[in-house]
């Protein structure tokens, strides 16, 4: 693989006596969609906390573009977050609260038009966030992980609480991204959506399961992603 978007490299995290993630690697081809799959507890959140700095690797590292995350000199260039604990202000509008983002990111102020337009949220921007549904939040969340142009996006559970038109949206907006050069790594519970979605999958159980392509796990008649995944998961717990 030349130059992925995303590498990680015998990722071990550990918090005490507990080990959250055990010698994960994997990467992220540009140009690709990759599901980042896992029960709970799995350690999908650690991984991708080592990936956007939040969290430091016990062993091993995580790196964008070539470098780990705190190393970046614009990170909001090379990589946009989408994930719990990234909340929003309620009392405050959507077109305030992408104006902070943009501001702490140093992005032109054309942008906050931009991504509200991509998300659909252009109609909205002067609503109060309190009073946004949860799939408008989601697109809200979404519009600043763009705000800063990034070649790479790193999304948690983008599609919960988004309806089926939503859902749809989303898949064929980060299609276009992908097609357009960029690179999404997206972690997931839905699974028959995400089958639809992505084109590797790397499934952890603390240490990975399966990394590659969805074609070769999803490849005999009548296969499908959620029968493979529990296939595996049930198989790691024997």
């Amino acid at each position: 693989m030349i130059d992925p978007a995303i590498e990680v490299r015998h990722l071990t995290k550990r918090y005490g006596s507990r080990t959250a993630v055990d010698d994960v690697s994997f990467a992220v081809r540009r140009g690709s969609i990759v599901g980042l799959l896992g029960p709970n507890g799995a350690g999908k959140s650690t991984t991708l906390r080592t990936v956007v700095g939040l969290s430091a690797p016990t062993e091993g590292e995580s790196l964008v573009d070539g470098l780990p995350f705190r190393r970046l000199v614009q990170p909001s260039a090379h990589i946009g977050v989408q994930m719990d604990g990234f909340g929003f202000e309620t009392g405050i509008t959507a077109r305030r609260h992408l104006e902070i983002a943009r501001l702490a990111v140093g992005a032109p102020r054309r942008r906050v038009d931009e991504v509200l337009d991509e998300v659909g949220l252009a109609d909205d921007a002067r609503r109060r966030v309190k009073s946004f549904s949860t799939g408008m939040v989601q697109r809200l969340g979404l519009a600043a992980a763009l705000i800063g142009s990034p070649r790479t996006l790193v999304l948690d559970e983008p599609s919960n609480g988004l309806d089926p038109d939503g859902i749809r949206w989303l898949r064929r907006y980060l299609r276009a991204f992908a097609e357009g050069g960029g690179s999404v790594l997206v972690s997931s519970h839905q699974l028959a959506e995400l089958e639809h979605t992505v084109d590797e999958v790397v499934i952890l159980q603390r240490r990975v399961l399966y990394s590659g392509a969805l074609g070769d796990l999803v490849c005999g008649p009548g296969d499908s992603l959620e029968d493979r995944y529990f296939d595996l998961v049930e198989g790691s717990r024997a």
